[in-house]
């Protein structure tokens, strides 16, 4: 692994497990979740997720971008969404916590507006918990997501198709 990840190390791997959404315009939900974080001895970690409803099973959302440690304790996220938005967030790594900020969310003319995005993540050995709070579609700062995650040291087999 490149020596600017040190900071990172503890969020590689695959990590799946459950999560509740929310947010003042919808229904809240339950989704599954698979999140990995991997490396190629570049100076950056690829990120990629993908969610399901556990309810019927199909496709919720998915992302896929980039972390990297610019500084030691510092932070940089590129994340490209489906949905048209690409977000550039930046914050801090402290132990096994990330805090990161949008600092910048463009999107395609057809997606809908995003605003802010905050990222909170915590590993405590084995156990990956986030929680995510957007500011979209006219609505103040308010909390989307929250996963509870564990890492799989094999295949993780989900009931998705």
């Amino acid at each position: 692994m490149h020596p600017d990840l040190l900071d990172l190390a503890f969020l590689l791997g695959r990590w799946a497990g459950e999560g509740d959404g929310e947010y003042p315009t919808i229904e809240p939900f339950r989704y599954g979740e698979e999140v990995t974080f991997s490396h190629v001895g570049k100076p950056f970690l690829a990120y990629a997720q993908r969610s399901w409803s556990l309810e019927d099973g199909r496709p919720l959302h998915a992302e896929m971008g980039y972390w990297r440690c610019p500084s030691p304790g510092r932070v940089e996220a590129v994340v490209a969404h489906p949905t048209g938005h690409a977000e550039v967030s930046e914050g801090s790594v402290a132990s096994t916590a990330v805090s990161i900020v949008s600092v910048a969310i463009s999107r395609t003319s057809s997606a809908k507006e995003v605003e802010a995005l905050v990222r909170d993540l915590e590993v405590v050995g084995d156990h990956l918990s986030y929680e995510l709070k957007m500011a979209a579609v006219s609505q103040p700062l308010a909390v989307h997501l929250r996963g509870r995650l564990r890492r799989m040291t094999g295949p993780y087999q989900t009931s998705t198709p």
